[in-house]
């Protein structure tokens, strides 16, 4: 996943409202979201070929999700997958800084990585380009392939856009949040950052939803918990043969 913009605990009505893109190779095989069959109070999509996930949510309130962290260094060759670190914590009862605090000490197992992970109590965020673990206050916050609230242009621009639009409304405007995620202007080449990858690659990945011949956005998720318990989870995925937009998945359910 490579774009994570949340609203945290900063209206009663509405504790988290999240907005993310997952960014992947079309032809990774991927199944939409859905329940676990094999973990049934887990609900999020499946990556296939390591069985793990990029965003989830379950039943008790446990929420966690990754983004790759875009530099040049080494890959360990023997890498552990990102997506068991959603998938992990997803399953496991730990609670979230223990568990932040115990990837911090397996950091050099990984690829690059940024990983949010929360339950009913408390968020926070590890980088294993970093050193921090982080707990986060209330607030509006974005997560793209560099540390948390890097202004990269497509963050500074979802954030501003996310805030306009909570604010200027009573209920979260799914549509309208679609709409956002669906923006695939790129930005103008004086604002992009330089990673290393060149120019010409930073334009293509430098819009919300990114569209290449063989990468580019493959879903975009909604989260909305509401007070009292209430979970919305709303999913788009974009075939990866037609790269036609699927109808959208809805799933409402009360934490337990």
């Amino acid at each position: 996943m490579c774009l994570i913009l949340l609203s945290y605990r900063q209206y009663p009505q509405y504790p988290l409202i999240l907005i993310s893109n997952r960014d992947e190779f079309y032809n990774r095989p991927t199944s939409n979201a859905a329940f676990w069959q094999d973990n049934p109070n887990v609900l999020a999509g499946r990556d296939l070929e390591q069985n793990g996930t990029w965003l989830g949510i379950t039943r008790q309130g446990r929420i966690a999700m990754v983004t790759n962290f875009r530099d040049l260094q080494p890959e360990p060759d023997d890498a552990l997958s990102r997506g068991w670190l959603v998938s992990n914590f997803l399953t496991a009862t730990q609670e979230p800084v223990s568990y932040l605090k115990q990837i911090s000490q397996q950091k050099f197992r990984y690829r690059g990585f940024n990983l949010l992970v929360g339950d009913q109590q408390t968020l926070g965020y590890f980088s294993n380009r970093s050193e921090e673990v982080k707990v986060l206050a209330p607030g509006l916050y974005g997560l793209s392939n560099h540390l948390l609230d890097t202004p990269w242009p497509k963050l500074v621009f979802g954030k501003t856009e996310l805030d306009h639009l909570l604010s200027a409304h009573s209920t979260p405007p799914t549509e309208k949040l679609f709409q956002l995620l669906a923006e695939s202007t790129p930005f103008p080449d004086h604002e992009l950052p330089n990673t290393g990858i060149g120019l010409e690659l930073e334009q293509k990945l430098s819009p919300l939803c990114i569209e290449t011949p063989t990468y580019g956005t493959r879903t975009s998720t909604i989260v909305i918990l509401q007070k009292g318990g209430k979970v919305t989870f709303l999913e788009r995925a974009r075939d990866p043969q037609s790269l036609q937009w699927q109808e959208t998945s809805k799933f409402c359910f009360q934490l337990n």
